[in-house]
């Protein structure tokens, strides 16, 4: 492997390693060629040998490259960042005079890089360009390889191929990771197949849980530090243009307060906030994406009236006592996906002030009954036969994932039914989870093959203008979508039957930011994991 890694990508290059290949590069280097053409540095002039093109820059542009050696007493480092920094800045040779020592332009690991492929200038001995009193400044053992001083070709080679190693290095590290990323998911499935048949728990199995939530969490947030996912949600006009509504057409409601913003992304709520007149807006989120919230305020005049906040809310001091107004995108998938209703809930507990009010104040969730039985088909029945083989052993893993997807409204085959209401400044954190009864009228006859579930979102406590918004698969499509439970076996349903059923939502104990949604229909019960 090693030897191979050394070779990869340099047949024409012998291994610096060697002794025997060292004598070949200087034979190769002594050896003149006829056809070397060398560009000056200061002009796109070619010139037949380095000596020729050292001897043109002084004459024709008073440049004396020995002397800039001498002068800021360069090393063979210094000499290939000189030669690579004024390629790359094109810079006139006053400004090299003119250099002061201890911040010379050029010191920059970024000029190692060549400017110029196989660049004649940095083939040569500096000590053969100025004499030994050049090299020895600053140079150390590690510009000696077998106990003789390295040219500056010589090191440029060794870093080329070093940077090359690297390279292959991170590739490798990449596939880890994606292997890694792999593993992950196959335990959380193995940890919610353990948690589905209620395992016991001691103290060591909670030592275990406390684990993995803290690295869950960190997963979790670090996830809500790239811009991507914020791109994705402030592009979501159902979603943001619900928010901005409900403070530009209830101005009084943040007029003079003072704001808590629950994790606040990029700020947009807190913006909204200030801007209808907000005394105070305090922002906090855990997550790497505050910082460019930060400069996002600053750059919005905001900065005297929002203060931003790294941390989790449960951990962190704010510099108020109370506020009069909580505001937080916290839904998740199928709504409570995520917990990060929690917070909100911890948040308002603590610094609610009294006649104060979260928003959005309420929310509901809602089930309905699908047909799509080629979309059943392709996810389920498929596995009966593959390619000639039977895997319909597969189904047992397929069914109980929960998938998120745009629902077609023409495959919704019954009215829907509201299973939860929460109230967002009365609620608990113990009822989020939850058993409910349903009943789903339906519309006309088929063989329903699947369950979906979506939220709708309310602002409407103390508002003179009310906005809601809905997920549902009859609305606008929403970043959220909506969430399927497909039955492993279809069900026939009459129109105008009702078709009744108890639904059972909590979190997955190994990894709380999880759900397990239970679905039991027609005595059929069957566990969905969403995560």
């Amino acid at each position: 492997m090693a030897q191979y890694m050394e070779n990869d990508g340099a047949d024409d290059i012998p291994d610096l390693s060697d002794s025997d290949d060292d004598d070949q590069w200087q034979s190769m280097e002594e050896s003149p060629d006829s056809n070397l053409k060398v560009l000056c540095l200061f002009c796109d002039r070619l010139l037949n040998s380095v000596e020729d093109t050292l001897s043109h820059c002084k004459s024709e542009h008073d440049v004396d490259v020995a002397g800039l050696l001498r002068k800021y007493k360069l090393d063979d480092y210094g000499y290939i960042k000189l030669i690579n920094y004024v390629r790359s800045v094109k810079c006139s040779g006053e400004s090299l005079l003119l250099a002061r020592e201890g911040s010379l332009p050029w010191d920059s690991e970024d000029y190692m890089r060549p400017a110029l492929q196989d660049d004649p200038l940095l083939q040569i001995d500096i000590e053969d360009l100025c004499g030994a009193e050049c090299g020895g400044q600053g140079a150390g053992p590690w510009l000696e390889q077998n106990g003789e001083p390295q040219s500056p070709g010589s090191l440029m080679r060794r870093a080329q191929r070093a940077e090359e190693r690297a390279q292959r290095a991170e590739e490798a590290l990449a596939r880890a990771m994606e292997d890694l990323h792999r593993l992950k998911q196959l335990a959380q499935s193995l940890v919610m197949s353990a948690d589905v048949s209620g395992g016991g728990g001691g103290a060591a199995s909670g030592g275990a849980v406390a684990g993995l939530r803290e690295d869950e969490d960190e997963a979790y947030f670090s996830s809500y530090g790239h811009y991507a996912i914020h791109e994705e949600m402030l592009k979501d006009k159902v979603r943001t243009e619900s928010y901005r509504d409900f403070a530009y057409l209830n101005p009084d409601v943040f007029k003079g307060k003072v704001v808590l913003d629950v994790g606040c992304g990029t700020g947009i709520l807190s913006m909204f906030a200030a801007r209808c007149g907000a005394s105070r807006v305090v922002a906090v989120d855990q997550s790497d994406i505050v910082y460019q919230a930060m400069d996002i305020v600053r750059s919005n005049d905001l900065q005297d009236v929002i203060t931003l906040i790294k941390g989790r809310i449960e951990d962190v001091a704010l510099p108020v006592e109370k506020v009069d107004v909580i505001i937080s995108e916290w839904m998740g998938y199928f709504l409570l996906f995520e917990s990060m209703l929690d917070s909100v809930l911890y948040a308002r507990d603590r610094y609610l002030a009294e006649g104060g009010s979260v928003y959005p104040n309420s929310c509901s969730l809602s089930l309905a009954a699908v047909g799509d039985e080629r979309r059943h088909a392709d996810r389920i029945a498929f596995w009966d036969d593959v390619y000639g083989f039977k895997m319909a052993c597969m189904k047992k893993a397929v069914a109980p994932e929960a998938s998120v997807e745009v629902l077609q409204p023409e495959t919704l085959v019954s009215e829907p039914a509201v299973v939860q209401t929460i109230d967002c400044n009365t609620v608990c954190v113990s009822e989020l989870e939850f058993e409910a009864d349903f009943c789903l009228k339906i519309t006309h006859g088929t063989l329903c093959t699947a369950i979906v579930g979506y939220f709708d979102i309310f602002f409407d406590k103390n508002c003179e203008n009310k906005v809601s918004f809905s997920t549902g698969p009859r609305c606008t499509k929403t970043h959220w979508k909506q969430t399927v439970f497909l039955l492993e076996h279809p069900i026939p349903v009459q129109t105008g039957e009702e078709l009744k059923g108890r639904i059972a939502v909590r979190k997955n104990r190994k990894d709380p930011r999880a759900l397990l949604i239970s679905l039991n229909v027609r005595d059929v019960k069957q566990t969905y994991s969403l995560q």
